[in-house]
């Protein structure tokens, strides 16, 4: 003999269906982010690689830098210097 289902017992199924659907769709959520992460971690390790490869470079272009730097100052030295040279030179001139 069959029972009729009463409202009490037919809500309770709906709702395990309803946890059941939710549990899955939020497990098939988590399975893309988990390729998400995955995905990341390769490109980041990439890009951690080419750094990595690239870093000599960027040192050499730190160093040329530098030495850029002190060319400069003492261009500026040097041009300081001719202008006081000039300078005395006119006025050696004028005598």
């Amino acid at each position: 003999i069959r029972l009729p289902p009463n409202s009490a017992d037919t809500a309770t199924c709906e709702d395990y269906r309803l946890l059941e659907n939710m549990n899955k769709l939020t497990s098939l959520k988590y399975m893309e982010m988990k390729d998400i992460s995955i995905n990341i971690s390769r490109n980041l390790q990439d890009l951690n690689n080419k750094y990595a490869s690239l870093q000599p470079y960027l040192d050499q272009i730190n160093e040329i830098e530098q030495h850029v730097t002190s060319l400069e100052q003492a261009a500026y030295k040097l041009d300081a210097y001719s202008k006081k040279l000039e300078a005395r030179f006119k006025k050696l001139e004028k005598r």
